[in-house]
């Protein structure tokens, strides 16, 4: 097709109250932000976004909109390489790298936009659905609200689900005993410390969880700490998943990470990791150390990349972040059969966003 540059880019941020205060191993929290990139050209509007800071929202006003408006819209890979250049000496990970996510996965949106196709079948889709895994059970929740939670993922057909744990040692057996009560014996249940524990506390930790069929353990110990997740992989009960890469913001670090050893199951975040560019780079470099690759949070924002990377296993389907992308877009799908499919009527990403809905929380 010929040239189509791009017209505008359009950024907006909003913060979101959870609803109810929440909690990991590591922090606590009461609200989230999401910044939103609408990027226009051909008479197409377009639409993606990351989870961030209103600070994000600036660097794309500020810079990242020079650099991307009159490029070809056809072409995101140019722009990715431009945006990546013009924050040489910024630094690359954190707002840098969600500032270029949510560009990025706005210009991939707007390509498939101007081509009237799906997202997915821009990227080459290869499985019908993206298969799920419930996310939340916060350290902040009383027992009683994360059997609620986790046990009503699993009474709507999502079979596997994953709880905080981390923020107390020694309570953490008794919460998971009690979130595999809830769940029965049939769902997978996975467990995410990030980062909160020692290697000793974790290595003892994870036979402990094991007792309790637990198949999945997410940064037992810091995702920096390779050396720390290598031991587990190695050390740790067979048929636990050691994963970790959620804070990968370049494909330098995911490369780190596979080199190490240190995962059995990549994370990879397109709000964070470089938008779906660097999605999929993350998924070549799963493939070439013949690993599987797993999404972090933004469900809806993953579902074409889900349904076309080789490698995917399954996506978060992080209770936050689901919450607010029904709230905000008009297309966001709903779990069937513990998965999300993409509608192949609309064309992009399937997303619009709901203008008046989200005013109130606008900044």
């Amino acid at each position: 097709m010929t040239s189509t540059p791009i017209e505008k880019l359009a950024v907006s941020a909003y913060k979101i109250p959870t609803d109810q205060p929440e909690s990991d191993g590591t922090i606590e929290w009461d609200s989230t932000t999401i910044v939103i990139v609408e990027a226009e050209a051909g008479g197409k509007l377009s639409l993606g976004y990351s989870y961030a800071d209103e600070a994000t929202a600036r660097l794309i006003a500020s810079q990242l909109r020079e650099v991307v408006v009159g490029r070809d819209a056809t072409s995101p890979n140019g722009a990715f390489v431009a945006m990546v250049e013009s924050i040489r000496n910024l630094g690359r990970p954190g707002i840098c790298s969600m500032a270029i996510s949510a560009v990025d996965t706005s210009l991939w949106d707007l390509q498939a936009r101007l081509l009237d196709l799906p997202l997915v079948r821009l990227f080459g889709q290869v499985r019908d659905a993206m298969p799920l895994y419930g996310s939340g059970g916060f350290t902040s929740y009383s027992e009683e609200n994360l059997q609620e939670q986790l046990g009503g993922w699993v009474e709507q057909g999502i079979p596997r689900v994953k709880m905080k744990i981390g923020r107390d040692a020694q309570a953490d057996p008794a919460r998971v005993a009690a979130a595999r009560a809830a769940i029965g014996a049939d769902a997978e249940l996975f467990v995410d410390a990030n980062g909160g524990y020692s290697r000793k506390e974790a290595l003892e930790l994870s036979y402990v969880f094991s007792e309790l069929d637990v198949s999945w353990f997410e940064e037992p110990v810091s995702s920096d700490d390779l050396d720390g997740l290598r031991l587990l992989r190695d050390a740790g009960p067979p048929g636990m998943d050691i994963a970790a890469g959620e804070y990968g913001y370049d494909v330098t670090y995911f490369q780190r990470m596979l080199s190490a050893g240190a995962v059995d199951v990549l994370q990879a975040d397109a709000t964070r990791c470089g938008g779906y560019t660097g999605f999929f780079q993350a998924a070549v470099l799963c493939e070439a150390h013949h690993l599987p690759l797993s999404s972090h949070c933004a469900p809806a924002l993953h579902i074409p990349v889900g349904c076309s990377a080789r490698p995917f296993r399954h996506a978060e389907y992080f209770h936050d972040h689901a919450r607010i992308e029904r709230m905000f877009f008009d297309g966001a799908p709903q779990p069937n059969d513990g998965a999300l499919r993409p509608d192949l009527s609309r064309p992009g990403n399937g997303l619009t966003l709901k203008r008046k809905d989200a005013a109130k929380f606008a900044l």
